[in-house]
Parts: C-alpha cells; structure tokens; sequence
C-alpha cells in the first residue's frame, strides 16, 4: 500500500496538466488503464481556434503543458480572424496526431514525481482524516491526499454506431464501469451527455486536386513563442455537403440513435452532428467540411464538422457524396458516445466537489467539451489539489482574470445543460484578455501560486519592460508634426511605416513589436474598457459572505433556492447563476446597504 499527496485518475488533457501542475508541489500517481493511451488526442488532431486559444495561452501562462506539446507537433499553423481586432484573433494549430501523444508521453514518464499506475477505480473512500483510498477493481488501495478525477467521456461510457452501442469510454477503449457510483452516493447529481466524432479517410482515396487548399500562414506562430521545427508543413483542405448528402441523412433518420430516440444524453450545440445541421438548419443547401491530415506522413485524413452516429454502411454512402471523396475509403468510422457527468454547480471555483472535500473533478466529467477546456480545468485542480495536501492557502482564479477566469465561473455559478464550449462572445471585457497579452496577465499569478519559476518571471516582466519603453519612444518622438503614436493609430498604418518617417524604436522582439502596436493602436478603446471594468468592480466586489439569503426581503423563491444552494461570494457572482434575475440582484444591494457595504478581498 503506498500514499501520494495527488492521485490523478485519468491520462487525458485534463489528467496530463493536472498531474504536471500537482507534481510541482509533491509527489503524484496518475492511474490509468493503458499507458499507451496517454495524450491521445481522439477527436481532431489540432489545438486552438476563437476562444480556444486564449485559454491555452493562459495554460501555457500558468506553466502548464499543452501549448509547448501543440508547437512540439505542429505541422500546420494558422491565426483565424486576423484582419478583425486582436481581442478575436486566434491561433489554430494543426498536429501530428500520434506524435503529439507520444511527446505527452515523453515529458510525463520522464518526471520522478510522477508515477503511473496502471489500473481502473472502482471506489473513492474517506479515510476520516481528510484524505482518500481509491480502490482499484484488483482491490489495490491507494491513499492520498487529494484526489482529481479526470475520467473524460468514460464513465458509464457507451458509443453508438447507427442503433447498435457497445460499452466504451472512445473507439476501442473499456469503459469506467464503477467511478459512477461513489460519485452519486456521495451526493453528486449525475447527468448524461453525448459528443461524437466523424470518421477518418484513407489519404489515397481522396482527390485533393478537388478540394479547396489552405495553405498554413508563411511566418508560423506557436504559443510558447517557439513555432516546432515543420508548423508550416502541410496545408488542410475544405470540402462541402451536398443536394445528395442532405437527401441520404433526411431518408435515413431512423437510423441515428439520437434521432431514434436511443441516446438519452445531450449533444452540444455548438459542435453539431451532421444529421443535426441537415435537420436544423434545412434551409442551407450545403455547410462546409474542414479536411485535415492525422500528420505528415498519416494514411489518414479528419473530416471535421461531419461528425455522425449514422450506421457504417450509410456513413460509407454519405461521405461518396463529398466533393473530392467520390471514392474515399473509411478507416475509422464515426461515432457518438454517451457519458456520465457531474453537475458543475456542485464544485467550487477550484473545481473541488462541495459534498467530497479534497476530491477535485477535472476536464469533460464537468460537463465541457474540448482538449483546450479540459486541459485548463486540469491544471486548476492540479494546482488546488497539490496546494491542498500541503496545507497551502486555497487561491482562486476571477472571471476578471481572463478566459479560464470565465470558463470556472461559468461552470459553478451557471452551470450547464449541454457541452459547455469556450467562445470569444462569453468574455465581457475580451479586449483586455487577449491572447498576446496572456503571459502578462497569468504569469505573476502562476508564479505566486508556486508553478512559475523566478526565472520565467523575470523574462515576462523584461518583455513588458521593453514593450513600455517601445511605447514612450513613439510618445516622445514626433515626425512631420505629428507623434509616433498619433501616426500609428492611423488605421492605415503599421509599426514599419511609423518607422519609415524617422521615429526609431528600442531593439524589440517580433511579439514585442506586436504589443506595442497592439497598445497604441487600441488606446482608447483599452483605455474605455478599463474605465468601465473598474465601474463595474464598484459593485462587483460587494461580498455576500454571512448574508443569509432566506432572510433577504424581496428574493424570488427560485433566487433564494439557488442563492443558498450555490453561496455565491459577491453580487458579481450571484448576478452570474441562472434564474437569479435584475430584480433579485436589486434586491440583494438594498439588504447589503442596510447591513452595511463590505468589499470581498
């Protein structure tokens, strides 16, 4: 019988950052089924994408892993949105798909504060004195301090190929037949979601010539600010769906088990199958479909946005129908899974369960989908847990904060009834968390929380040094009557051409050129962003504690229930929980003016 501080179940995104970032405080087990599988990226092969990219910006912030695996394996980089404002623009990186597990692999094995211990949980028992023994179906029990389930879409897991299911946690994979029950017993509201994925292609069976190219940008980026060594390597296709295919999926309806009634679970809204986008949206005659390659030299190719739980045979007939694919070849075919997943209501902002103190959950057991929300949530349970086994102050992250500020709030304060997904339109104040200016935010807080070193801090802090001083020089400098800034807010003009009038800058770095125009470019509408973050603030920080919400006169019923369920800290918080309306919030001011005004710290 051995005791870790930390013990991880599960090797998924939001495993591998939770085991890195815990293993920076102590000693950790991460249990998995099949070392193999860790790092595998089972949907598509590429991370990034509008508001996907900020949060692994902020990960990468904070000391965490995915974004230096992304741009270790990274054969196709593009920033979407980059004629609209940096507050959208966002970084896509396509990788090498077995090599990206395989680099996860390299860097979680190699660490001697990480031991992986091959097994599947069966039990989560309280030893009484604050800890956990999670029992193994061998009957191990192993002891630690904290414990974060990352169980990903295998809990009472089962995928779906047309009517037919079979119990699996993905493709080829058993499922986690037990971790449902201690979780319930506990307390837990259990609910059932479904995801799926589409099916990959045999490269040679598709003609590329018919598909429309897009080549990976010529000056690639990276979110470590170290591109990989081929991260423009291959380009990725676009194709469409068809008069035909829309016919097939529409004759065929009884044969999906979401449409036949079989899945109980919810599928998300923003990542639709295709049977859903026929259905749902009939009045478009064709939606686009994304072709991306498994690698460089892969035999496979990933059709995104054609993702089906349509039977095989069917599936073989529908992707014939693609331009391009007349004669395409499925080598894995599509499929939904249904899955357990806990009510996010029921953790606090540390992804820590309410009723299982020092039992942390972590990634799509919260009801998210996507490796970039996973991999965030990882590394805040990660944290929280290592920090807990040693008796540290619990530290939480605000939705001011930034993307994954918003992602936990979200989560705890609204919960959600679908797959949660991150987007830019989630974020109120996106202009001022943007995805340049993450390690800005995020890296004296990683390194206040113990996962950033004195010297990555330091590099961050010289960076925005420089950037100030690039700033000050376009201030001080003028040409042809005018200031350096004054020149460079004109939208028509670029750093370079500010230069080319004579006003000379500091020596700075490609990023920290970017900053300072980014800075000077957006002055006012930084400046105006700010005035009306700080406006908000004033009533913001109002803090709830000790209020007890049953005695609050004029509270609806439906505000009290959820107030007193959810505890919300401060009225930012409260005005955030579904159900709790204006009036409810006005309300909630008046008792605090009453009692008298305090301001949460």
């Amino acid at each position: 019988m051995s005791a870790w501080n930390v013990l991880v179940i599960g090797g998924g995104h939001a495993g591998l950052e939770a085991a890195w970032a815990a293993a920076k405080f102590s000693r950790v087990a991460l249990l998995i089924g099949n070392p193999a599988t860790v790092g595998r990226m089972p949907c598509n092969p590429a991370v990034g994408g509008p508001g996907k990219s900020q949060l692994v910006f902020e990960v990468q912030a904070l000391g965490g892993l995915m974004g230096q695996l992304a741009d270790d394996t990274a054969i196709h980089t593009r920033v979407l949105n980059a004629s609209k404002g940096p507050a959208v623009q966002s970084l896509r990186v396509q990788n090498e798909r077995d090599a990206y597990a395989e680099r996860a692999q390299d860097v979680i094995f190699s660490q001697p504060e990480i031991e992986i211990v091959r097994g599947e949980a069966a039990d989560l028992e309280s030893d009484g004195r604050g800890g956990w023994t999670v029992v193994t179906t061998d009957g191990r029990r192993l002891e630690a301090r904290s414990v974060v389930v990352a169980a990903g879409t295998f809990m009472r897991g089962v995928t779906w190929y047309g009517r037919h299911s079979r119990p699996e946690g993905r493709q080829g994979e058993p499922p986690s037949r037990f971790l449902s029950a201690p979780l319930a017993r506990a307390g837990h509201i259990l609910k059932r979601y479904k995801t799926g994925t589409p099916p990959r292609v045999r490269a040679d069976s598709v003609r590329f010539g018919d598909l429309l190219e897009i080549p990976a940008d010529p000056q690639p980026r990276g979110f470590t600010g170290r591109p990989g060594p081929r991260a423009a390597e291959s380009p990725t296709w676009q194709t469409h769906t068809t008069a035909e295919t829309h016919r097939l999926i529409q004759e065929n309806l009884h044969e999906s088990p979401m449409y036949a009634g079989d899945i109980e679970g919810l599928g998300p809204r923003y990542c639709p199958s295709i049977e859903d986008k026929v259905v749902k949206f009939a009045h478009h005659d064709r939606h686009l479909l994304f072709v991306e390659p498994d690698g460089i030299q892969t035999s496979e190719v990933y059709l995104q946005g054609f993702s089906s739980s349509m039977p095989p045979k069917l599936q073989d007939q529908l992707v014939r129908t693609l331009p391009g694919f007349e004669s395409a070849v499925i080598q894995r075919y599509a499929y939904a899974v249904e899955y357990d997943v806990v009510d996010s209501t029921e953790l606090t902002l540390n992804l820590e369960s309410r009723v299982m103190p020092g039992v942390f959950t972590a990634g799509q057991i919260n009801g998210t989908s996507g490796y970039e929300e996973a991999a965030a949530q990882g590394l805040v349970a990660g944290t929280a847990a290592g920090r807990r086994a040693l008796g540290l102050d619990e530290a939480f992250i605000g939705r001011e904060t930034g993307y994954l500020g918003v992602l936990l709030d979200d989560l705890v304060f609204k919960g959600s009834d679908e797959p949660y997904r991150m987007m830019t339109s989630r974020v109120e104040h996106r202009l001022l968390v943007r995805q340049d200016n993450a390690d800005e935010r995020m890296t004296p807080l990683g390194h206040a929380l113990g996962l950033v070193g004195d010297t990555e801090l330091a590099r961050v802090q010289a960076k925005y040094t420089r950037v100030a001083a690039g700033s000050e020089a376009l201030r001080r400098q003028r040409a042809n009557g005018q200031t350096g800034d004054a020149w460079l807010r004109r939208p028509e003009f670029a750093l370079a051409d500010v230069e080319a009038l004579g006003v000379t800058l500091p020596e700075l770095s490609a990023d920290e050129r970017e900053a300072v125009e980014i800075r000077v470019k957006y002055a006012g509408y930084i400046d105006r962003a700010r005035q009306q973050l700080r406006a908000e603030d004033r009533a913001r920080d109002l803090s709830l504690r000790g209020v007890e919400f049953a005695g609050v006169a004029s509270l609806s019923n439906e505000a009290r229930e959820k107030l007193a369920r959810l505890q919300p800290q401060t009225v930012a918080q409260a005005s955030r929980i579904s159900g709790v309306r204006h009036a409810d919030i006005s309300a909630l001011l008046v008792h605090l003016r009453q009692r008298g005004v305090s301001r949460e710290t």
